[in-house]
């Protein structure tokens, strides 16, 4: 677990950025750090566009976004712990950036994911308003979702 965590870690820090100072996210939000939305519970909530956050901020805030984004996915997957860990990396980076509210909307892909239909998934993250917003990120994991296709029908192949 602790494995998986480090690399979701690493894969959101490159995917989001890390940004000291809060600014506005392409959907014209209040954030900060490594993508973390700014609420207004948060103490930079009513500070000017560009206020310093310090490095521990970053990290108590974005320990915290990941615990959210790992609970939200198990509340999707009821067969979380068991997925395939390259599937799990996948669902979990279009989860802490779209959030479950919107992640959910994407019902056929998580239907797909249920039914270990990888292509069928990937088809439906190209097939969505968010693979037209962050094309490049989506490019990324939809190519990752693919190859967990391919190497299935491999497997399948060689178990004949």
């Amino acid at each position: 677990m602790e494995f998986f965590t480090d690399r979701l870690r690493q894969e959101l820090t490159t995917d989001e950025g890390c940004r000291y100072e809060t600014y506005l996210c392409s959907e014209n939000k209040l954030t900060g750090g490594i993508g973390h939305l700014i609420l207004g519970t948060d103490e930079e909530y009513d500070k000017p566009i560009g206020s310093s956050i310090s490095k521990e901020r970053v990290t108590e805030w974005f320990e915290k976004d990941i615990q959210m984004t790992l609970d939200d996915c198990k509340k999707v997957y009821e067969d979380w712990d068991n997925m395939h860990e390259e599937v799990k990396l996948i669902c979990a980076n279009m989860m802490f950036q779209l959030g479950r509210p919107r992640y959910s909307g994407f019902k056929k892909k998580i239907q797909a994911v249920k039914d270990k239909q990888w292509l069928e998934a990937a088809n439906q993250m190209q097939d969505s308003r968010w693979y037209n917003q962050t094309k490049n990120r989506a490019d990324r994991l939809i190519t990752r979702m693919k190859n967990i296709a391919t190497i299935a029908t491999l497997d399948m192949i060689n178990d004949v």
